[in-house]
């Protein structure tokens, strides 16, 4: 299993920014697919998930209507659209999975929003 996230960037308060992650290893259509971000001392916070056929999403109150998550079965690949962003979302950003219990997750992608 491997998860490759991508597109991290410093950006401007009211920035965009989409993130990448391309799956291999396992039958990605099949999974439910989640993004995460990890800042220094503090939890992982959960920020978006997308069901395996892509018609349900969740997202973290602090992200919904300005972040968007989407995924291709076909490339195997989820995306996120983070529009408005704000200094508090500065983050290491990261997908992940669950496979038969185990957790599995890329070594992320880092995102900057400062002026």
């Amino acid at each position: 299993v491997q998860l490759v996230e991508s597109g991290g960037d410093s950006v401007p308060p009211g920035g965009s920014l989409r993130l990448s992650c391309t799956a291999s290893g396992f039958a990605f259509r099949s999974f439910l697919m989640s993004w995460y971000r990890r800042v220094p001392e503090k939890e992982d916070e959960f920020v978006a998930a997308i069901s395996p056929s892509a018609t349900r999403t969740s997202y973290a109150s602090s992200v919904k209507g300005r972040f968007t998550i989407s995924r291709d079965n076909g490339n195997n690949t989820v995306d996120l659209q983070m529009r408005n962003l704000t200094p508090e979302d500065t983050a290491v950003y990261y997908c992940k999975t669950r496979l038969g219990g185990e957790l599995y997750w890329g070594k992320g992608t880092l995102v900057t929003v400062s002026s």
